[in-house]
């Protein structure tokens, strides 16, 4: 039988009776797993440990490190040999786990259960802030060399920025972004590079567009002999940060900041967990798993963010429907902005074949508005747009000032909205087809709701078979 020990180039005990041990490793916990992956026979310390991860006796194992190398075991139908940490409650144990499949069943055979020490308080704390970060679902990535000059950046948040690709590359990270410092006056980034190591919670603004704020998080890059190479990370948009430039604006606080958190301690972390665990199955990183296996796993990854976005809806929902929601406005151009909608959702239309035709670059329409609100309202009906058109089919966005108001207007050629349908899909909830896969059922009642909080309106023109119209209009920036 082949034993994967050789291929992990390991010197960890290999359970011979010749194999020299330390007084820790001399304790060789038992197990047995069936091929429904149940912890079917234990030690008294492995059924602690599967007790305490949440599991059952006789349940499936439920401790997450030791299930994979079961599994493993079974698809590649070999020994498998590996160390690996294992939470304990407070604690985590280093372990050595070797996995051996007999018949239908997986051995199994745990050797040092070593508590490993507590790291340092400032090592804990930037380890906190490292797992509350990659809970979070970032919005890109991007990465640079060890002179911190892009050599990558997501085109969505180049065309969220309005700087071109090829500007943007080969520059200093900092011609792009402009760093902010943290409580006590540090820069998470620069620390980084002086220790050669990752960072997270560094934030950040787009200097083209100082509204916008973000996190930036990377993990650092190292060449064989160690030398510092660049960063390659991620960045997550702090929506609630987007407050308008003015000098006399003074953000007023969320109505209910409790709410939202409630939401991250309930349902956020969980979910993201979740898709965290789908996603490594996914990708496959513990061996070759059957195709139905991989095919369940993207569908329990593409539920939960479905769910995650089902929570964001939730937060607005409670903003919007206090009683005296109002929105802080100063001017916009709804014609860069629906510019930059689009490029948002470049790459899901591209994928679907459709086709989005955006304002002109030189034309502007100005109006009265909050940013962050209006790129939230187009992205939705955009988005929605996107979903419902036909493939080889096109989107247009046209901005058109009617009176007092300026208008922009997503045009799709889908299978259009009955009239008996078109009020209906303004309430909370409600979809056009429930039976088609899409969005909560939120995304137009928060947009309206947005909307009139700025002194617009959306409306909506369609008929079967026609396409839908929908025009978000606002007041002008300056009124005629």
């Amino acid at each position: 039988m082949i034993d994967l020990d050789c291929l992990n180039g390991s010197a960890r005990p290999s359970f011979g009776p010749h194999s020299p041990m330390t007084e820790s490793e001399e304790v060789v916990v038992n197990g047995t797993v069936d091929r429904q992956g149940r912890l079917i026979a234990a030690d008294p310390r492995l059924l602690a440990l599967q007790l305490g991860a949440g599991g059952e006796e006789g349940g499936i194992l439920a401790v997450p490190q030791i299930a994979a190398l079961a599994r493993l075991a079974r698809t590649l139908g070999v020994l498998v040999s590996r160390g690996v940490v294992a939470a304990d409650g407070a604690r985590d144990l280093d372990l050595w786990v070797r996995a051996k499949p007999d018949g239908e069943r997986i051995e199994l055979a745990i050797a040092g259960w070593e508590e490993l020490p507590a790291p340092p308080p400032d090592t804990t704390l930037m380890q906190s802030r490292a797992r509350d970060f990659a809970r979070l679902e970032s919005d890109g990535d991007w990465a640079c060399d060890d002179q911190l000059r892009l050599t990558d950046i997501e085109p969505e948040l180049i065309s969220l920025s309005g700087v071109d690709a090829l500007e943007a590359l080969g520059q200093p990270l900092t011609r792009f972004f402009r760093l902010v410092e943290d409580e006590h006056g540090d820069l998470p980034l620069l620390g980084a590079v002086a220790g050669r190591h990752g960072f997270v919670m560094q934030l950040a603004e787009l200097r083209s567009l100082p509204n916008a704020r973000l996190w930036l998080h990377g993990e650092a890059k190292l060449t064989e002999d160690g030398t510092f190479a660049g960063f390659s990370g991620g960045y997550r948009l702090i929506e609630r940060l987007l407050a308008p430039s003015r000098p006399d604006f003074v953000p007023r606080p969320p109505v209910d900041e409790g709410f939202s958190q409630r939401l991250e301690a309930a349902l956020r972390v969980p979910l993201a967990r979740i898709i965290d665990n789908a996603e490594a199955i996914t990708g496959q990183g513990e061996g070759p798993l059957r195709h139905d296996y991989v095919d369940y796993a993207g569908d329990i990854s593409a539920a939960g963010r479905h769910l995650l976005g089902l929570v964001d809806d939730l937060v607005d929902l409670q903003a919007v429907e206090q009683p005296g929601f109002r929105i802080e406005t100063e001017v916009v151009d709804l014609a860069d902005i629906a510019r930059r909608a689009a490029g948002l959702l470049g790459v899901r239309a591209a994928d679907r074949g459709v086709r989005i035709d955006v304002p002109p670059h030189d034309e502007i329409l100005e109006a009265r508005g909050e940013f962050r609100r209006v790129l939230q309202i187009l992205v939705n009906l955009i988005g929605n747009a996107v979903r419902y058109s036909p493939q080889d089919s096109s989107v247009w966005l046209r901005t058109e000032q009617e009176g007092d108001l300026a208008a922009i207007i997503v045009a799709d050629q889908g299978k259009g909205i009955a009239l008996d349908d078109q009020a209906r899909i303004f309430d909370k909830f409600e979809r056009v087809d429930p039976s088609e896969p899409g969005g909560s059922g939120l995304g137009l009642f928060i947009s309206r709701q947005l909307a009139r909080a700025m002194g617009g309106d959306i409306t909506l023109d369609s008929a079967p078979g026609q396409g839908a119209r929908f025009v978000l209009t606002l007041p002008l920036a300056k009124a005629p």
